[in-house]
């Protein structure tokens, strides 16, 4: 039968864990928004990203529970890297997913290009000259002068040359 004299540790340790991951979900949230706010990123891009670090943060919380409550940590490596092995092979075949979300995390982050820029894209077989319409976790929307739209996947942004043009659209109004 259950006791709570018993499990008095472990049931102290998880309240503990809920907290700090709450506090933790909050402070990095609001550093991340900082952020963005400051270098002038989209909301939604930084709600992405957020999603992204709860995502990795909740599952720390799921194996620190686990080793709170006593599973031998022999069996925590073994689910933990057959699980792995499993994702791992089943998305080899899906690797651009992957591919495309780290890169996009790497251009919220890092690129110095935004939405409204021009840019030229350096492909010796297909070269690019656009304006950036939007920017999301899997591919960047492009408009060329020509009205024709291109999504271009933001792993292969990363692997060419871009330079960053002076605009030279027309200037639009954006209403919300």
């Amino acid at each position: 039968m259950f006791s709570f004299k018993e499990y008095s540790k472990e049931i102290l340790a998880t309240i503990v864990l809920f907290i700090v991951l709450m506090l933790l979900r909050i402070i990095v949230a609001k550093l991340i928004r900082k952020f963005a706010k400051t270098s002038e990123r989209l909301e939604h891009r930084t709600n992405l990203i957020i999603k992204y670090i709860h995502l990795l943060m909740n599952t720390l919380v799921i194996i620190s529970l686990i080793i709170i409550w006593g599973v031998d940590t022999k069996d925590i490596f073994i689910t933990v890297s057959s699980i792995t092995t499993v994702i791992g092979v089943a998305m080899f075949a899906q690797w651009s997913i992957l591919s495309n979300i780290t890169s996009g995390m790497i251009l919220f982050f890092s690129f110095p290009f935004r939405i409204g820029d021009t840019i030229k894209i350096h492909d010796k077989d297909f070269p690019i000259e656009a304006e950036i319409e939007d920017i999301s976790a899997f591919h960047v929307n492009l408009r060329t002068k020509e009205g024709e739209k291109i999504i271009f996947p933001n792993n292969l942004l990363l692997q060419k040359g871009i330079s960053i043009m002076t605009n030279t659209y027309e200037e639009k109004e954006f209403f919300d």
